[in-house]
């Protein structure tokens, strides 16, 4: 019953009897997949009243901020990518980005990098891109208004919603945190006591915000009155946005990344994203080998060698391309085949490259969300919004109850010097004023003979890459239903620290043949959540959440047998 609450198709006519305010409308057969319910619930509303597979999945976007708002919110940023039913490609990049007065070494103190200043408080604030990107989405592609987008997210901001399990103990466990500011405090903490699942969520100020959204459209946020109680607050606490940075902030039109794996084409997001890169690179590594369920602990250890190579070059070379010379060539054929050659079947190799080593945590965590949807008309959408880290900032700027995201630790503080993620990054990717930081998320189209029949996207700082990268592997080469595949557990290697992760319950013995190859194996829980939309052969919509949603302490209830899936065929 889960799935089919935060996963959902929707099965209509088209000409139905529903229609838009101002215009009728056939109505589209269509599919959601999100975190929450009520947010998947918000974006089969928008396909009810007329919407497209645009609508739906922004919808939903706005929702998650309500709802699931330790993750995303209008005080974020994210990347839409859409293959409308024409084959035109929309690419739009909503990141955030560093206020004009920002400097390389703004977070530099004695010489040494305070991690603390990029992740909580004023000077960990960027530009939010959420609004701007959404706006640009739905003028371009969509049938309804940003009004009709955003209605579910305030009248459930006004009205109130149930606690779910996952956002009530966030809520406890950063309970110190939200209380060190006081509009924060006013918003999210519970003085008298600890958060409930299932205790009703009021949230006036940001419902006040919305409906100001609806009336007066994102001029409001960036050029009236939200840029100027965030100005004050700023000159307040020691911060750098102005007004004029929000004055100033444009969506942008990228090109995306296109690939080929296995005959299919992969669509990807171009820098400031990584992500399309390098899923592109690891799976131009992958297509030099052969694999199947007979030999799954080669594939496992193929699989970590080129997401290590992947991760070495995204540490060296990746940044904002308005700012950074990326080289076109890192997903090239020639040069995955190039790095293919080098990877021993047998044998872990230790990759060097240009960017400083340093041991790290394992702090990496699920502090995003992903949105798939798609319609009957053939239009297909991957949302990935983030905030950053839980709860972003810490910040919600006084009488609008938006939380303000801290994606300035994205930048590369010092070269070599990880980020909350664990992540290193070069001097492409160091602070600078105007500049979008590097990002791990990865929202992918894949279209085979020309036709999408595959949406998703990952939360997870780094495991976004793997956890799409091996979602696709999953479901092409090794015959996994698309629920199968994202279910699957997963592995994970970024390089640095050289080890491999692993997650769910494998055969006895996995962990011990990887580690005879030289693997330094360590086992995390999750290692992230992916949702989806795929297409089956018989033109049905699967709509995925990923099982692991609604809390990693309980892991998956049944060993699992590579040999032996649940399902297969389904491609």
């Amino acid at each position: 019953m889960r799935t089919a609450l935060l996963a959902f198709a929707l099965l209509l006519p088209a000409g139905g009897a529903l229609a838009a305010p101002c215009e009728r409308k056939p109505l589209l057969a269509g599919a959601v997949a999100t975190v929450n319910a009520l947010a998947t619930d918000a974006g089969i509303r928008a396909l009810q009243q007329g919407g497209n597979a645009v609508d739906a999945a922004i919808a939903a976007a706005l929702t998650l901020g309500v709802v699931d708002s330790h993750n995303s919110g209008i005080g974020g940023g994210c990347f839409f990518l859409m293959r409308r039913a024409d084959g035109e490609v929309f690419a739009i990049d909503g990141r955030e980005t560093a206020p004009a007065a920002a400097t390389r070494d703004m977070f530099v103190r004695d010489g040494k990098a305070v991690s603390a200043l990029s992740l909580k408080g004023a000077l960990a604030i960027g530009v939010p891109g959420s609004l701007a990107a959404y706006d640009m989405a739905l003028r371009h592609a969509g049938r309804l208004t940003l009004g009709a987008a955003l209605q579910r997210g305030r009248l459930l901001a006004e009205r109130g919603f149930p606690l779910g399990p996952v956002l009530a103990a966030r809520l406890n466990a950063k309970a110190d945190d939200l209380a060190t500011f006081p509009a924060t405090r006013a918003s999210f903490h519970k003085p008298d006591g600890t958060w409930s699942a299932g205790e009703t969520f009021v949230q006036t100020d940001l419902a006040r915000t919305y409906r100001a959204l609806q009336r007066y459209g994102v001029d409001w946020f960036y050029r009236g009155p939200f840029a100027q109680r965030v100005a004050a607050w700023m000159e307040t606490n020691g911060g750098l946005l102005t007004a004029r940075d929000f004055a100033g902030y444009e969506a942008k039109r990228r090109r995306s990344v296109r690939s080929r794996y296995r005959g299919l084409e992969v669509i990807g997001f171009p820098p400031p994203s990584s992500g399309g890169v390098h899923v592109a690179q690891i799976l131009g590594i992958l297509e030099n080998f052969e694999y199947s369920w007979k030999s799954f602990h080669t594939y496992l250890h193929v699989m970590a060698e080129a997401m290590k190579r992947a991760f070495a070059d995204r540490a060296h070379w990746l940044g904002d391309p308005d700012f950074a010379r990326v080289p076109r060539n890192l997903c090239a054929n020639g040069y995955c085949d190039a790095l293919a050659e080098s990877i021993d079947p047998e044998r872990a190799a230790v990759v060097e490259h240009g960017t400083p080593p340093r041991a790290l945590e394992e702090v990496f965590g699920k502090h995003t969300t992903h949105i798939a949807a798609a319609d009957s008309d053939g239009n297909w959408v991957a949302i990935t919004a983030t905030i950053n880290t839980s709860f972003g900032s810490k910040v919600v700027i006084p009488g609008t109850g938006v939380l303000m995201n801290n994606q300035m630790d994205d930048f590369a503080a010092q070269p070599g010097v990880p980020n909350a993620y664990g992540l290193v990054g070069a001097e492409a990717n160091a602070v600078g004023p105007g500049k979008r930081p590097l990002s791990s998320m990865s929202p992918t189209i894949v279209l085979r003979d020309g036709r999408p029949f595959l949406t998703l996207g990952g939360a997870g700082g780094p495991t976004i890459i793997t956890q799409v990268s091996q979602t696709i592997v999953n479901h092409v080469d090794l015959g996994l239903s698309f629920e199968d595949s994202v279910a699957a557990p997963r592995v994970h290697h970024q390089w640095k620290p050289d080890v491999l992760f692993i997650d769910g319950t494998w055969l006895a013995g996995e962990p011990a043949r990887l580690e005879r190859r030289g693997h330094v194996v360590k086992r995390r829980a999750g290692l992230g959540v992916t949702q989806a939309v795929g297409r089956r052969p018989d033109g049905s919509f699967a709509a995925v959440s990923d099982p692991r949603v609604d809390g990693e302490r309980r892991g998956r209830a049944r060993t699992w047998d590579p040999r032996a899936p649940v399902s297969s065929g389904a491609r």
